[in-house]
């Protein structure tokens, strides 16, 4: 017996077959058409017609889209979400689990706001009369977190605070990134010639052939080991520009528990303003 499923279009939706007993929606996409139960979980998903081969599925924190060919049926649509249920299920819930600790982290930016640097807590406090921001040197004790002191006054916006953060952040990025850059670059006997700063929302590094290399400022949240595996991982790059064996074996040679930092990375989130 077929899963029960739901062809929505525009605003009328044609039930074409009832479940015994109600299950409730799991997962919506905001733009779904069409609905499935996947593992016991109903989930509604985006569905994409469009000039492809074959049909290709993504998650993301809208939730499933479904990209098939204009030639395939609605059943076989159906027929390959569901040959794909584990998969989809288990990256909706990690998808869900992300939102939820991001939102759990969420930073009110301002006065006593604390937020990560280097993988440690570091308290704000606002002073209009510092002469500029600055990192105090230690805690005030065990467990403390240290203070970043901004010449703000203290009753400055959170937009404004949250500019001067990551703007102080970045400021820091740059000597942080260059001596770990120079420091592996000597172990794997390879050269960089240009760091750029990024902001992308996806990735944490790229290089290019030419020698450049970008890092993203976000890095400077998370400890220095995981940045360290970025950097590395980058300045393999300019040995072997792909991520064969001989790729990882290079990461090794410099870094022999980059599996473990690399499963960190994947499960690290960062804090939202």
């Amino acid at each position: 017996m077929p899963f029960p499923h739901v062809d929505i279009a525009h605003a009328a939706m044609e039930v074409i077959a009832e479940p015994v007993l109600p299950v409730p929606v799991a997962f919506r996409h905001p733009r779904a058409t069409r609905e499935i139960v996947l593992a016991g979980q109903l989930v509604a998903f985006e569905l994409k017609r469009g000039k492809r081969r074959t049909i290709g599925f993504s998650v993301g924190q809208d939730g499933l889209s479904v990209s098939a060919p204009k030639w395939v049926l609605l059943p076989e649509i159906d027929q390959a979400v569901l040959g794909k249920s584990g998969w989809i299920v288990k990256k909706l819930m990690d998808t869900r689990e992300r939102h939820r600790q991001q939102e759990s982290r969420r930073i009110d930016w301002q006065d006593g706001a604390v937020f990560p640097f280097l993988g440690e807590p570091v308290r704000l406090a606002l002073d209009a009369h510092q002469p500029h921001s600055a990192l105090d040197g230690e805690a005030a004790g065990a467990g403390a977190a240290r203070v970043l002191r901004l010449k703000l006054p203290a009753d400055a916006g959170p937009v404004q605070v949250e500019r001067m953060v990551h703007a102080w952040v970045r400021q820091q990025a740059l000597p942080v990134f260059t001596a770990r850059l120079d420091f592996f670059a000597q172990q794997l006997g390879v050269q960089w010639r240009k760091l750029s700063l990024s902001s992308a929302t996806t990735r944490w590094g790229s290089a290019s052939s030419s020698g450049a290399i970008r890092l993203n400022w976000r890095l400077m949240h998370l400890k220095p080991a995981l940045i360290d595996y970025v950097v590395v991982h980058e300045l393999s790059h300019l040995r072997f520009m792909d991520h064969s064996p001989r790729f990882w074996a290079t990461v090794q040679g410099v870094m022999p528990e980059h599996a473990a930092l690399r499963q960190q990375l994947r499960d690290e989130v960062l804090p939202q303003g």
